[in-house]
């Protein structure tokens, strides 16, 4: 099986499959990808495949045409730079290996998404992070500090994994002294050579605790029983426990769940909020819509194997940006692919029952595809015109991250979605 094709190389990590045994390599950034399929020069075939991504540049032959868009070159990153640095993290539970080598480099200050289908280890890492599992093969430093060690750095560390857990009888306000006390925050110094404490340390934590509450919105129902709290509520306590130690690395998993669309509008700001203040933000999701919103960073996981990390505009620009197209006449489909063929640029035909190229697509007329970065539309339309080819329409065309997740994994299941709301 061949690599992925379409997903470039960043900072050191080449994209492999799951059938691969070691993620990660010296591969330089921005190299190249596999090619896609070939175009057709004489007038296409109709095909019946997903749309195969490609590096390619362009021919240059229509007028004005530029070479094709690739992913901006980044400086490597290095352990030094990144607030989370693994090297052949593994994580086997018998036979079955649920995190094989992963090659994480997690940048200080980045808002970071992880991603991956369900089963693919995403818990199991951040777990392996937080010093809650040991590993079986690897070395993994968090700020600066191993992961043998967790209590040199989970002083300056929040987390939330897999749901938050609290006692349904207190309110979030005790809940969260409760936890301030067990993490000692806001403990009080010992006594000065006159026997007294110092001053001020309850009420700190209180402040403490109502910042965060105010910062994910529970401010108004600060003391209402979290039994009584909805699933979204209950996720922005988890969030508000998390910062409570005011962290340098905040580690989330599934944080938006159960969150209406204004919740996670309101999660998303807070989330870049923290990243704007120099915290690093590591945070795993199904709404792949959210992460490409939010996030500078992206680390893509499969089987427990690395396909990508890098920055997530570095993924998408290195994807195939396409102009679609649907002529007036059904039978100058083929024609127009033809004309785009001698002009250079790589053609394809959809049928209406092949429509998968974009998923709002509907037309019941032959689509003829070139990949073609936008600029070239107007082009495109007067070789067509001089042609004596009418266009019903014509569109321009960049894939998502759903889409890039798609072609990477061959598949997409219950956990990854590209749309809001609670699963």
């Amino acid at each position: 099986m061949s690599p992925t094709p379409g997903l470039p190389r960043v900072y050191g990590m080449s994209s492999r499959p799951a059938s691969q045994d070691v993620p990660g390599g010296s591969a330089a950034p921005g190299g190249s990808a596999a090619p896609g399929r070939p175009g057709l020069p004489g007038g296409p075939a109709r095909r019946n495949h997903r749309p195969v991504a490609t590096t390619e540049p362009l021919a240059g032959d229509l007028p004005g045409s530029p070479e094709r868009d690739t992913a901006p070159r980044r400086p490597r990153l290095t352990r030094g730079d990144a607030a989370v640095c693994t090297r052949g993290l593994t994580k086997q539970y018998g036979q079955r290996r649920v995190v094989d080598h992963l090659d994480l480099l997690i940048p200080s200050g980045a808002l970071s998404g992880f991603v991956g289908p369900n089963g693919a280890g995403k818990s199991t890492t951040l777990r392996m992070l937080l010093g809650l599992v040991r590993p079986s093969e690897g070395d993994a430093h968090v700020l600066g500090e191993p992961v043998s060690a967790p209590e040199r750095y989970l002083g300056r560390t929040g987390a939330m994994i897999e749901g938050p857990t609290f006692h349904p009888g207190l309110s979030a306000r005790r809940n969260l002294e409760q936890l301030a006390l067990l993490r000692g925050i806001g403990k009080a110094p010992r006594r000065g050579r006159d026997g007294r404490r110092g001053r001020g340390t309850r009420s700190a934590r209180r402040e403490r605790i109502d910042e965060v509450l105010g910062q994910v919105g529970l401010a108004g129902r600060a003391d209402d029983n979290f039994g009584s709290y909805s699933l979204g509520m209950k996720q922005r306590l988890g969030i508000a426990a998390a910062l409570l130690p005011s962290p340098s690395l905040l580690i989330l998993d599934e944080p938006t769940n159960g969150l209406d669309p204004a919740g996670i509008r309101e999660i998303r700001t807070l989330l870049r909020d923290l990243a704007g203040t120099g915290m690093t933000v590591f945070v795993s999701s199904h709404l792949l819509s959210e992460v490409e919103q939010i996030c500078d960073h992206l680390v893509m996981i499969r089987s427990g194997r690395m396909l990508f990390q890098g920055h997530v505009a570095d993924l998408l620009a290195a994807e195939d940006p396409r102009i679609l197209m649907v002529p007036e006449r059904d039978d100058d489909a083929v024609r127009l692919a033809g004309v785009l063929g001698s002009a250079g640029l790589r053609t394809e035909i959809e049928t209406a029952d092949e429509a998968r190229s974009v998923p709002t697509l509907v037309e019941r007329h032959p689509v003829v595809i070139a990949h073609a970065p936008e600029v070239l539309a107007a082009d495109i339309n007067r070789l067509a015109m001089r042609a004596g080819i009418t266009l019903r329409s014509i569109r321009t065309h960049r894939p998502n991250l759903e889409e890039t997740f798609l072609r990477a994994t061959g598949d997409v299941d219950g956990d990854l979605s590209m749309r809001g709301g609670a699963t």
